[in-house]
């Protein structure tokens, strides 16, 4: 029996758009669950249903019988607020001893010709961190690890002692009273990147940040591309990592240069 008003398969009308609702409903599915999955760099085809829990965000596993995935640890250092003292006369000795192997690439007083990181008058805590991060492996490079590696806990005190003591490679602090780039004044909020100028110190400053002012201009550069690209991550709770993300080579570039440029004379 024909319902009067209701088209039918015989109406050619009708026929066609069911066909194409079928091909549109068919070309999104494979679009949405196949094709844009499959363009992430960590994607790997694993069945179509794995591939539909992936684009919808949900497990494709539910037993509960799986033991848990652990992420991998940014960094085993827990900060301490001892660890910002200032050290002894005998630790700081101790420490220009041991900072002579650091010369080559630091230089004599803490201030690098090399596109290393100055490290006079930097926080100790921020030595002390990066050193133990650099012997467990957590952060990379070939010449630092080897460093490291066979310092022992009262070495790396003694070496930031030092560091903290000599006085700082920068012209001035940091103020809101002087032009600064959008990201170091007020960061990027609606792609979660803070202020740098809220941990970096001038005008605040987060423990276990370091002072950036007057760091190399490539050395700044590379690091916040290594945060960015995740070679890096050291940082805990990836906080770096989350903000060098969503940065530009523009905005890299305009940092760094920024706080590059600040670099000067050791001050007394």
């Amino acid at each position: 029996m024909k319902v009067h008003g209701v088209p039918g398969w015989s109406n050619p009308w009708f026929r066609k758009s069911v066909i194409w609702l079928i091909v549109l409903t068919v070309g999104a599915f494979l679009v949405g669950f196949v094709l844009l999955p499959s363009v992430h760099s960590d994607f790997s085809a694993k069945g179509l249903w794995a591939s539909i829990c992936r684009a919808a965000g949900v497990p494709s596993d539910w037993s509960f019988g799986a033991p848990p995935r652990e992420a991998p640890t940014a960094t085993d250092v827990v900060l301490d607020r001892a660890m910002g003292k200032e050290g002894s006369r005998q630790a700081i000795g101790r420490g220009a001893t041991l900072a002579l192997n650091c010369t080559m690439c630091h230089g004599a007083q803490g201030m690098s010709t090399s596109d290393a990181p100055n490290l006079a008058g930097q926080y100790p805590e921020v030595i002390i961190k990066q050193l133990m991060d650099y012997r467990s492996g957590k952060r990379s490079s070939p010449i630092m690890v080897a460093l490291a590696t066979n310092l022992s806990d009262a070495d790396i005190a003694d070496l930031a002692a030092y560091y903290a003591y000599l006085p700082k490679a920068r012209t001035s602090p940091t103020t809101y009273d002087e032009a600064l780039p959008a990201l170091v004044r007020v960061g990027a909020p609606l792609r979660n990147i803070a202020p740098c100028v809220s941990c970096h110190g001038g005008i605040d400053q987060k423990f276990g940040a370091p002072w950036l002012e007057g760091m190399p201009k490539l050395y700044l550069e590379q690091q916040l591309k290594a945060f960015r690209s995740g070679q890096r991550g050291n940082d805990s709770e990836a906080q770096m990592r989350n903000v060098a993300r969503s940065m530009t080579d523009q905005e890299i570039e305009e940092v760094s240069v920024f706080y590059a440029r600040k670099a000067g004379t050791p001050t007394e």
